[in-house]
């Protein structure tokens, strides 16, 4: 069932009370509205998990059975009472029998710690540090109305998820790490080329709310699916194919559930958010780790007890962050790259090594990564290319990051292990996004389909390339570039450098690439530059 046009309004109405409240925040916002759903699902998901116990006849016992020691004297029915049962931590009873400045009282001293205890018995407590920020007593009663009246457990997995999915699209502010949101539609090309299969495992080390790990999910899903259970929908105001699944049997739907998603991220707002995210679409199992992957390493213990797969992921899919910047103290020898500190290269290398062999990846990278000319940029890629086998370069517009950024970037598609004999580039000019600050109003222009199918066909545009008459005009947005061609030019990646130009196109070069690339030169002079200067500080 799609997100219906009342649900839409519903989160208008909890943001436009949250902002003209004195909430401006959307990143905190949307992860106290991540909490709320979380204790309103809670009372239905303990509630089936009894079902469950009866049925197959196992021991489980609900999390409302007991007593609670309350925080806050003030909690209390009455004076001298200590404790109360757990019965009152369901939603329907203190959601609804309270308000105002007492429900303030009852959810920010007793109900985030009623939570977080449960949250800590696990081996992933998503809940830890969490406090509550909505504080004014008729902003938190109104706020918990309309959570209320959303029906949140009456709504399939797919309907959920786009009612979250709406409300992250609120957040338009990048991280400190130059991290930020990735647009869903780029997220589904990534996933269509990839193409990951029931039995992956699938791996995102900068996972953010989840996008790429929800995406391949759907993808597995529509995959398995026949043609009475895939709908049309509307999802950012174009047709999206959604499939129930309902082919995968039994066995694969315990296994997407609990032993094909891993994910991690350094901040503690995107672990939360994540894990609602994946929640809300069915997959309450999967764990996302609170780690940075470039500053810490996991033993074999570690991964056992985080149930990690021990030797390396099927699949990798990120938009690690850009531009950032890693104490050079702090990197893991693991994932070096020279003396570079830069995210973006640090995570490539991760990535790298994070696959199984013959495992594939799809990452989101800043263009310089592609052609920048310092001793890391061109490591990276060397190792890339004699290394591992580059499959394609996807050249995605300028501005497909607005509002968060307006760095060009690309997407690589490598396999680990063997070495690159040629790459196919794929350019977009257009995403069906017009391409504006706000990069969300749908247009009728859309390259990536095409190039999806072109990839899905690279055989065969191979042979339509190698047999090409070199004297007319190329006017295909693909082409390929050899393995000896790439070596002759540092190992550069970036697609521009390999397509067949033309008159027309010397002439009218896209003033905005230019600039892009001297953005992204003047980036690598900084960082020789500051390279140099950690140099002469320890000769000194």
């Amino acid at each position: 069932m799609p997100l219906t046009p009342d649900m839409r309004r519903s989160i208008e109405q909890i943001r436009d009370y949250l902002y003209g409240g004195g909430y401006p925040d959307p990143v905190t916002n949307a992860e106290q509205l991540s909490f709320l759903f979380f204790f309103y699902l809670i009372e239905g998901i303990d509630r089936d998990n009894i079902m469950k116990a009866k049925v197959l006849k196992r021991p489980y016992t609900s999390m409302f059975e007991g007593d609670w020691t309350l925080k806050n004297p003030l909690n209390a029915p009455k004076k001298g009472v200590a404790s109360v049962p757990r019965e009152r931590f369901r939603w329907s009873v203190w959601a609804k029998g309270l308000s105002g400045e007492p429900l303030v009282r009852f959810v920010r001293d007793e109900v985030f710690s009623f939570f977080a205890e449960f949250a800590e018995n696990g081996t992933h407590n998503f809940m830890r540090g969490a406090r509550l920020t909505i504080d004014e007593p008729t902003v938190l009663t109104q706020v918990i109305n309309l959570v209320d009246g959303l029906r949140l457990d009456q709504e399939d997995a797919d309907s959920k998820g786009d009612l979250f999915e709406h409300v992250l699209k609120q957040i338009k502010q990048a991280g400190e790490l130059g991290q930020f949101r990735t647009p869903r539609h780029i997220i589904r090309t990534i996933v269509e080329i990839i193409d990951p299969k029931i039995g992956e495992t699938i791996f995102d080390p900068a996972a953010g709310t989840a996008g790429f790990l929800v995406a391949a999910y759907n993808h597995i899903r529509l995959v398995h699916s026949s043609a009475g259970a895939i709908q049309e929908v509307e999802v950012d105001g174009k047709a999206q194919r959604r499939g129930w699944g309902d082919k995968l049997s039994a066995k694969q739907v315990s296994a997407l559930q609990t032993a094909t998603f891993f994910g991690s991220d350094v901040d503690p707002k995107m672990v939360r958010l994540a894990t609602m995210n994946l929640t809300l679409r069915g997959l309450p199992n999967v764990h996302i780790l609170l780690r940075n992957v470039l500053t810490t390493t996991l033993d074999a213990e570690k991964k056992a007890e985080y149930g990690l797969p021990p030797d390396g992921y099927n699949v990798v899919l990120a938009n690690p962050p850009f531009s950032g910047r890693v104490d050079k103290d702090r990197i893991v020898d693991d994932v070096k790259v020279g003396t570079s500190t830069a995210t973006e290269l640090l995570f490539v290398k991760y990535m790298m090594d994070s696959l199984r062999p013959g495992g594939r990846c799809g990452v989101i990278v800043p263009e310089g990564v592609l052609f920048g000319s310092t001793t890391a940029h061109k490591e990276l890629r060397r190792q890339l290319i004699e290394n591992n086998r580059v499959e394609a370069v996807l050249s995605l517009p300028g501005g497909v990051f607005q509002p968060y950024s307006g760095v060009k970037t690309s997407v690589l598609f490598f396999r680990r292990g063997g070495t690159t004999e040629r790459v196919l580039f794929l350019h977009a000019d257009d995403d069906g996004y017009k391409l504006d600050a706000n990069h969300d109003t749908p247009i009728e222009l859309d390259d990536l389909p095409g190039l999806v199918a072109t990839y899905q066909g690279k055989g065969e545009r191979l042979a339509e390339w190698e047999n090409r008459d070199k004297s007319k005009e190329w006017t295909n947005n693909w082409w390929f570039a050899d393995a000896a061609t790439l070596r002759a030019n540092d190992f550069n990646l970036s697609a521009g450098r390999y397509r067949p130009m033309n008159r027309t196109a010397v002439e009218h070069r896209d003033p905005r690439e230019l600039l892009e690339e001297l953005a992204a030169i003047e980036a690598e002079i900084m960082e020789e530059v500051e390279a140099l200067r950690t140099v002469l500080a320890e000769t000194e």
